[in-house]
């Protein structure tokens, strides 16, 4: 029996799952056929992941895979034995999730997801493809623990860029919307979404207040781009899920997480959404567009 601890809820971002499942049956495992799969979901409440750790250990499940950067901690606190993947979008090692990405020395191994290193690149972007803004906001989640070292990095490349950032945070779906208030008050030309488990799981919803208060924005994953958002630069969220189901599929096999080393993601993708730049008005700079990967119209 494998158990998976999400930040999400039930129901979102099901792609994530899918991709999961699909990695699993590489493995040679289904659901339903020759392995039961235990939930449990923290519904973007990040201080439940510890009890609902604890109950999957008390399940004595054989391995937990963790989906959302604060799940994973959360069940390394819990067992020292069981081993748990993970996918995040952090460093492991100062995570203290294991010893080394080669040698994780430890029960927790899985998959580096490009992407709170990217953060300070996505400003860059941004302040290339709109050379005129001099304000620009940062949306991050104070629950999340990287936030601090997000709003370091974004300082610094605000700095070196001469523009000014202000650093709005948001916890719930209520925090999002009085953000993006607050960013019109601010008079800012444009935003980066910090990464976040819980923006994932909000990509819909931050899209649709961008485009509604017509405010240039990028993000680190495609779904952002795919449901109208203006960018994304990142590693492929779903190929990341799928390895975790892989790397769980090869545990349940009789592998140790010791001799499974932590995979990094190298590829990175720029996506560009052609009509919600239109509807913006924004016109992407030739060289800029050179770099894209993907034109979504």
């Amino acid at each position: 029996m494998i158990g998976v601890l999400s930040t999400r809820a039930p129901g979102q971002d099901p792609h994530i799952l899918t991709a999961f499942r699909e990695g699993l049956k590489e493995a040679a495992f289904v659901e339903g056929q020759n392995v039961a799969i235990e939930y449990r979901w923290a519904e973007g409440q990040y201080d439940r992941l510890p009890a609902l750790a604890a109950d999957l250990v008390r399940r004595q499940v054989a391995v937990i895979a963790t989906m959302g950067t604060p799940a994973a901690p959360a069940a390394k606190a819990a067992t020292a034995t069981i081993p748990v993947v993970f996918a995040i979008g952090d460093d492991p090692v100062q995570l203290g999730l294991v010893d080394s990405l080669s040698r994780p020395g430890s029960n927790a191994t899985g998959i580096v997801i490009l992407s709170a290193e990217l953060t300070q690149k996505r400003l860059e972007l941004l302040h290339e493809l709109l050379p005129a803004v001099t304000v620009i906001a940062a949306l991050l989640n104070p629950a999340n623990a990287n936030a601090d070292s997000q709003s370091k990095d974004l300082q610094a490349a605000a700095r070196a860029l001469g523009v000014q950032i202000h650093v709005l945070r948001a916890s719930t779906e209520r925090d999002i919307e009085a953000a993006f208030t607050t960013l019109l008050e601010l008079r800012a030309g444009g935003l980066v979404i910090g990464t976040d488990p819980f923006f994932n799981s909000r990509s819909d919803q931050l899209a649709a207040l961008a485009l509604r208060h017509a405010v240039p924005t990028i993000y680190q994953f495609r779904e952002f781009a795919a449901a109208g958002g203006l960018m994304s630069y990142g590693a492929s969220i779903t190929d990341g899920y799928r390895q975790v189901g892989v790397y769980t599929g090869r545990l349940l096999k009789g592998e140790t997480p010791r001799h499974l080393p932590v995979v990094q993601s190298t590829k990175v993708d720029l996506i560009y959404n052609l009509k919600t730049a239109k509807t913006l008005g924004v016109e992407v700079p030739l060289p800029l567009l050179m770099r894209v990967s993907e034109v979504i119209e």
